[in-house]
Parts: C-alpha cells; structure tokens; sequence
C-alpha cells in the first residue's frame, strides 16, 4: 500500500459550459440545505429514501433544467452531495485499456463550477468492461470529511475534501469479470466491500483511517460454477447484532463487520453476477439471488450457519430485478426488472398489488421522496410513480441521454449522471 503520494490535485477544465448560462441559472437556484445531503450509493440510510422537499416532478432535456455540464471520461458512478459540493469518479483512457487515469471530481452543486480534480491511480491495465460498465463505477462515500473512493481491482484510496490522497490501496489483487461495480460500506472504522471474481471470491475490510486490511473472509460457497457478483454491502443491527449483508455467489452472507467472520448464510446454489443492494425493513431482507433467472428473496435475518431452510419468509420470480435494487415505502416494497417491469408487492407476504410495464431497460435504482418513487431508464427517461397499492403514473419525463447510474437528491433537485453529462434538474424558484 502506497501513503501520500502522487497526490494531484487540479482545477477540473469542463468544456463546453457557457459561464453567462451558469450565471444566471445561479441566480435562480436557492441555498442548498445540508438537511438532505446525499452521502453514499442510495442515500443517507443506503436504502433509496430522501427526506428532501419540493422535488420536481416534471423535466426534459430542455425544460426544468437548472444546469447541465460535460464531464471528462466514462464513468457510471453516481454523483454524492455534501455540503453544497458534489463528488463522483471517472475515467479517462488512452488508446483502448492502456494509460488509464482513474479520477474525482468535486463541483459546486448549486452552479456546477468545477473545484478540483485529482487523478487517484494509473493502473497499467484494467482488464475487460462489459457494455454497461465502466472503470468508474463504484459510488464514493463522504464521512466525517473524508472521502472514499472505490475502484475495484482497481484500488481503493482516501481523500480529504479539498482533493489531497490521505491513503491508496492497491495491494488487493483478483481476476475481475466485465470490471467494476459493487461500491464500498462504511460501518464505524471500516471501509467493507466485496472482491468478487473470476475465482476465490472474498469479501475485504479496509481500516479507513489508514486503508490497512483489517480481515479478508473468502465466500463460504465453493460449489457456485460461477464466483463473480458486483453487490454493495448493507450494514444493519438487528436483535442487538451488527451485521454486515453481502450477497455474492451462490448466497447471501452476513459478517461480523468487525472481525470478517461469517454469521449466517442463505444458499441460491447456481446466483452469480448478483447486482442489487440489499434492503432492510420490516425485520426482513430484500435480496436479490442471481443475474440469469432473478429472484427477490425476503429474508429473515439472525441465526447461525446455513439458515436457507428457515429463514426465508418469501421469494418471487415475478418481475425480479437482476440490476436494479428494491425499495420498501410503508408496506409496500416496489422494484423495477431490468426489462422495465415496475411491481408493487406487499413486504411482510409478497402478494402482487400491480405490475405495470414502464418501458426500455433499467440499471438504475429507485428513489422515493414526498411520497414519490422516481425511477430513470437507460435511455434517459425518467418515470415519477405515486406511491400506493394502485398503480399512478405521474409523469414521464425524456432526457435524452443514456442514464445508467442511480440518482443523487437534495431539496428542490436532482442530480442525474448520463453518458457525458452531468444534469441538476429543478431548483428554480417559483
């Protein structure tokens, strides 16, 4: 592991922003409230929920803009939001994988001027990317004014908030499978995420205050024809036990975040590619099982060893997703399958209250605020569902711009990642 060096701190050059556009586009963007600061890959509790007020509801690439900015290089992870500043990853690459530069940003999110830039690591070679993956594509987490960055095999680091690299990781070394994906877990002094690849698939757990390792446990399921998954990591307490719930291949496992060790496990025998992160509520945990033939699993969590036989209380095919994670509103848990099949279902029994066909595919994942759940398709179209046991669809709303990443929320806006620019959607005053 490499400590304090090559930091590289710079001013970001976004190209193609018109300063007079930012300018007065400023002067109709409030204040932004700390109040509903978007820190990690889902949000404050990681789970999809904002507490944010006066979202839009309605937006196209031309209307209920408040700004919009190019960013350099690829990336796929979604923007975070602290203190009026966003942060989030890209890639720029040179001629195919060779000469890559894995960098963070930081914008000023009520004008999108660029603050700083920093370039993480060069790795020499980074492998192969499936089609809707990049080498960006873990989100950062932002905690007590440190800054985490994840990129897979890639390596790990830890910024202050002025862009200097306080620590890289890149010791942790494993054949991945289409890249990158899962993002790191935060829980009290340890940055936790998954190495799941081509082979001996672990699970790691990083001192975030010096980006040591602190444990590795390997997936105690060797009999999975396939080992590679690209899940994020839950932390919950339940019955006054820390766990930490990381679906990867052939189950879902939960860990003692402090020592690595397992604590139960859940057997889907043939799920890989596992993608979704896991959702808590209701004493029970959605889980997502296998990429090929999705199922969601609710599971109870507690026990010891292998709990398949007990501890499901219930599962359903219908309209799982493999990509997108669920969310749990009330009673109800809503999901989106990567076909575009949005379903309501009650979360203690699974019963069906809708499925209804949203349309184009879908990666990202869900949020829900004032009693809207807002999901985004890649082709850039943005849908605003009601919630509630009957079926509303509020608006549709085309950005035209391929979305995969999930959304960043803050009072009045949204912040939506495309495929080369950065939108902040709202926040006009009325």
């Amino acid at each position: 592991m490499m400590h304090q060096q090559h930091n590289s701190s710079r001013l970001i050059s976004f190209t193609g922003r018109h300063p007079w556009v930012l300018a007065i586009a400023s002067l109709l963007i409030p204040a932004v409230s700390n109040a509903s600061d978007w820190p990690e890959f889902r949000g404050p509790t990681g789970q999809g929920h904002s507490p944010a007020k006066n979202l839009p509801v309605q937006w196209s690439a031309t209307n209920n803009i408040a700004w919009k900015t190019p960013i350099a290089g690829m990336g796929w992870s979604s923007p975070v939001l602290i203190k009026d500043r966003l942060y989030l990853t890209t890639a720029l690459s040179g001629a195919g994988i060779k000469g890559l530069e894995l960098q963070v940003l930081c914008l000023d999110a009520r004008t999108a001027k660029g603050i700083w830039s920093t370039n993480v690591f060069t790795p020499e070679d980074g492998a192969g990317l499936h089609r809707k993956n990049s080498y960006a594509s873990p989100t950062p987490i932002v905690r007590n004014d440190k800054l985490y960055v994840h990129f897979g095999h890639l390596g790990t680091a830890c910024l202050d908030l002025k862009g200097r690299v306080l620590w890289r990781q890149n010791s942790i070394k494993y054949p991945p499978v289409h890249g990158n994906g899962g993002s790191p877990a935060l829980v009290k002094d340890r940055l936790i995420f998954s190495c799941d690849g081509l082979s001996d698939p672990i699970v790691v757990a990083l001192d975030a205050k010096t980006g040591d390792v602190v444990w590795k446990t390997p997936r105690n399921h060797p009999s999975a024809p396939k080992k590679f998954a690209f899940s994020t990591p839950l932390h919950i307490e339940h019955n006054g036990r820390h766990e930490l719930i990381s679906p990867g291949p052939g189950g879902c496992y939960s860990y003692d975040p402090v020592t690595g060790r397992e604590l139960w496990r859940v057997d889907t025998i043939n799920g890989f590619s596992v993608v979704p992160r896991p959702v808590f509520a209701h004493g029970l945990l959605f889980v997502n099982t296998d990429y090929d033939f999705p199922k969601l699993l609710a599971i109870r969590p507690g026990g010891t060893g292998d709990v398949t036989q007990t501890h499901v209380a219930w599962e359903t095919k219908r309209g799982a997703p493999s990509t997108p994670s669920a969310l749990v509103v009330g009673d109800e848990v809503y999901f989106v399958s990567d076909a575009g099949i949005a379903t309501c279902a009650d979360a203690r029994s699974g019963t069906i209250h809708w499925n209804e066909r949203l349309g184009g595919g879908f990666s990202a994942s869900p949020v829900v605020a004032e009693g809207r759940i807002y999901f985004q398709n890649e082709e850039g179209m943005g849908y605003v569902v009601k919630v509630g046991k009957q079926f509303e669809l509020l608006a549709k709303n085309e950005l035209g711009e391929r979305t995969l990443a999930s959304y960043a929320i803050d009072d009045a806006a949204i912040y939506i990642r495309g495929a080369e620019n950065l939108y902040r959607i709202g926040a006009q005053s009325r």
